[in-house]
């Protein structure tokens, strides 16, 4: 016999506030881009652990650091990663990394330009 389950209430929120598009500056950060960038490495970096079936053991040895530095990486916590480092890392993987300056698309925009992260397949 099937117990019976309560109602499901759902509050209603008034206002949704719009995000920046960098969640460390909407979370008040220090060097939110810098923070943001770390980020967009270690996914790459990540997918490519991952692509090549490496353990954290053997990528630990196949990047030169200690494995407990691999695991910190799988699951973001980037405090010891320098965005120089993660650079480094991947062309471990034996990838190149170029990096291009361009104008800004809006000549408009006043303040800082913007950084991504691309990976060609």
């Amino acid at each position: 016999m099937k117990a019976k389950t309560k109602p499901v209430v759902i509050e209603t929120v008034d206002a949704v506030d719009v995000g920046s598009g960098n969640v460390f500056v909407d979370l008040g950060l220090p060097d939110p881009e810098e923070r943001q960038l770390r980020v967009q490495l270690a996914i790459r970096l990540n997918d490519l652990l991952k692509a090549e079936g490496l353990t954290q053991t053997a990528a630990a040895k196949r990047l030169g650091i200690a494995q407990p530095h691999i695991s910190e990486l799988k699951n973001y916590k980037l405090s010891r990663f320098s965005s120089e480092r993660l650079l480094h890392c991947i062309t471990l993987l034996n990838r190149d990394v170029e990096i291009f300056i361009r104008p800004r698309a809006s000549a408009e925009a006043v303040g800082a330009g913007s950084m991504m992260v691309w990976a060609a397949t």
